[in-house]
């Protein structure tokens, strides 16, 4: 199908090159195709990249094959196309291409999203897929943005997603936000794991007073939502209270499989509370507090909330006095 459109594309004339920015099968994965479509077209990627398709595809393409790296360019006529290396945005054999004239940035996996592309709010399933994709590589995504700063960028080519034309600061800023992980929301999401419904409780009255309070406020169900979600928004908010039941010892699985994703993909900068609940040996809170121990750059609030089964007056005081910490 794709070679039925790029054939209908090129109305009878022929292709002199085939750039591969990345290589992971949802892109590459019609390269030997394309070669044995247009015999006498020019590969041209990183060296690293070649080494994959030998991987991949059993051919590095080595009597057609224009290995290109950090600077190099490739002269089309009236325009130019330069190339800057962008590895771990998101595999090690990524590049970027810059077209002059055109002034169009070829960006990779960089500036994509999920979703559907005429769908007008582009952030949350950008969001989404940034921090599932490249979450973790966020100084290689700042080194990136630091060579892209430099260029007079008319319109954004990404892999994933609509082509960017306008109002091009809004996602490059969000995009800095997201790699220097700086909290976009002055806020507290609340992702809870409750059981019988009495952790639930606690999270919505722990919600609903720091609304009292002035605060942005999110809340979110992990045994219902989409866990990429609560990642996502996770990153989005300057401070996370965690509410777990205590289960084998430990906690909730969804609540454990949360944390881990978020301990991968490099969470830091932020503010974390912890509500725990246990009917005999409440350990919720101490599980949760170790994990996030090990991240970088984690400020752990100093009030708590210690359920012994149902909320009780004395749970209360403490939604109180962790509801002001958090406001602050």
């Amino acid at each position: 199908e794709w070679i039925k459109n790029l054939k209908a594309a090129l109305e009878g004339k022929t292709p002199d090159y085939l750039v591969v920015h990345h290589m992971e099968p949802d892109h590459s994965s019609s390269i030997t195709l394309f070669a044995n479509e247009f015999p006498e077209a020019k590969i041209v990627s990183s060296a690293k990249a070649f080494g994959m398709m030998k991987n991949f595809y059993g051919d590095d393409f080595v009597e057609r094959r224009v290995t290109v790296g950090e600077g190099s360019s490739l002269e089309l006529g009236k325009n130019t196309l330069t190339f800057y290396t962008a590895p771990m945005v998101h595999w090690p054999e990524v590049i970027v291409s810059y077209l002059s004239g055109e002034k169009i940035l070829f960006s990779a996996d960089g500036f994509g999203r999920f979703g559907d592309p005429d769908d007008e709010n582009w952030a949350d399933e950008a969001r989404r897929y940034y921090i599932g994709i490249v979450g973790k590589y966020g100084a290689q995504v700042q080194a990136l943005l630091k060579k892209a700063s430099a260029l007079d960028i008319a319109m954004i080519c990404p892999l994933h997603g609509p082509v960017l034309k306008e109002n091009l600061g809004y996602y490059i800023d969000l995009y800095d936000k997201w790699s220097a992980y700086k909290p976009e929301i002055d806020g507290i999401l609340i992702a809870y794991a409750s059981v019988y419904g009495n952790t639930k409780k606690a999270a919505e009255i722990l919600a609903e007073t720091l609304r009292e309070n002035g605060c942005a406020v999110e809340t979110l169900d992990l045994t219902r939502c989409d866990i990429k979600e609560a990642i996502a928004k996770a990153f989005a908010y300057s401070k996370l209270t965690l509410a777990s039941v205590t289960y084998n010892a430990g906690i909730f699985p969804c609540m454990r499989e949360l944390i881990s994703e978020l301990s991968d993909r490099g969470y830091n900068n932020r503010t974390v509370a912890f509500i725990e609940n246990g009917s005999w040996a409440p350990m919720a809170a101490k599980v949760m507090r170790t994990a996030f121990e090990g991240m970088k750059n984690i400020t752990l609030a100093e009030n708590g909330v210690k359920i012994l089964s149902g909320v009780s007056e004395a749970n209360i005081e403490e939604i109180k006095k962790l509801a002001d910490e958090l406001s602050k």
